[in-house]
Formats: structure tokens, sequence, C-alpha cells
């Protein structure tokens, strides 16, 4: 039987390391798959869960047990994944080249966009177009959608984590996996 989260969390701060890296194990695939979907990068995310289990590790001492250790860690992903996201800038790049003494400029060569021969499976095309509808859903049911599916959070582990009754957040979970259906609904009928 494996010990519990909070068990430990116990024993890491006992002094045990091998405890705190069987959280890290324990958690680290489910919080770096929920960081790509919010970042859309995946150096990023691994990055950023990295980063997010340096800032677990130091504040060990502040978690409360009457919470479940999961919900902690995802809020304070979800709260880095927004700074990040806040700190992005967007950069506009000019796709003309300078002029040279020679007299060429003009435009760069950009590599061309065509789809990979597995790119056009259509696993792959029902992938990213499940992906586009999750992405273009409002904020609120984006999070949530991906808190569930990507995070593996539990209803009452969402609920707590943004501070919501449990019957919000079903409630609207249900209202985005509908918009999501009425999106995807070609993809659906094949």
């Amino acid at each position: 039987m494996q010990p519990t989260d909070e068990a430990l969390v116990a024993a890491a701060l006992a002094g045990t390391m091998d405890s705190f890296t069987a959280l890290v194990e324990r958690y680290q695939g489910r919080l770096v798959n929920y960081l790509f979907r919010m970042l859309r990068n995946e150096e990023d995310a691994h990055d950023l869960a990295q980063e997010v289990f340096v800032k677990i590790y130091g504040a060990l001492n502040r978690f409360d047990d009457r919470y479940r250790f999961s919900t902690w860690l995802f809020r304070v992903a979800q709260n880095a994944a927004i700074d990040r996201i806040r700190k992005r800038r967007l950069k506009v790049v000019s796709l003309n080249r300078p002029e040279t003494e020679e007299g060429d400029g003009g435009e760069w060569e950009l590599p061309g966009n065509d789809p990979t021969p597995y790119r056009t499976l259509r696993n792959s095309e029902r992938g990213e177009a499940i992906q586009l509808a999750i992405d273009d859903l409002p904020i609120e049911y984006r999070e949530l959608i991906t808190l569930r599916h990507y995070g593996e959070l539990s209803y009452d582990e969402i609920a707590t984590l943004k501070s919501m009754p449990l019957g919000t957040v079903k409630n609207k979970l249900f209202r985005g996996r509908q918009m999501l259906k009425e999106r995807l609904r070609d993809y659906l009928t094949d």
C-alpha cells in the first residue's frame, strides 16, 4: 500500500528526502501535462513544473493537511502559469529583411507550412480540432476542462482550487462540454 500524500509531506518535513521525491514522481506527469495545456509550450511546461516543485518544497511547512496536497500543488501551478502567461509579450517580427548595400532586401523565405503525412491522419486532426475548440472556450470553461481532463483533478479538488461550490463546478463543466460537443459536431459524426 502506497503512503498518502499527507504522510509523504510529513515524512519530508521530518527530513526524509525520498518522501518528497515520491511526491514529485507521483505528480510530475500530471503537472507537466496541465502546464502544457495552459502554456502551450512543452519546454515552458517542464521548466515551470520544476519551479513549482521547488516552490512547494520551500513552502512545505506551510501545507495545511486539512486540504489535499494535489489541490495545493495545482493551485500553486495555476498561479505560476497565469504569472508566466501575463509576462509573455507579443513579439512583432517584420517579414521583410533589411536592405543591404547590394540592394537585396525583400521578404524572408519562410519554411512551408505543409503538414507531414503523420499530421494528416484522422486522429491527429481530431486532436488538433479538440485543442482548438478548448482554446476557443471562454477562460472559465477552458480552465475547468483543463483541470479536469488534463490535470486529472476530481470535481471536489477543482471546487476547492477555484473556491467554487461543487454544483457550480459540475454545471460549468457540463456547459463547457456541451460547447465543445457543438464545436466538434463534424468530428463526432464520422
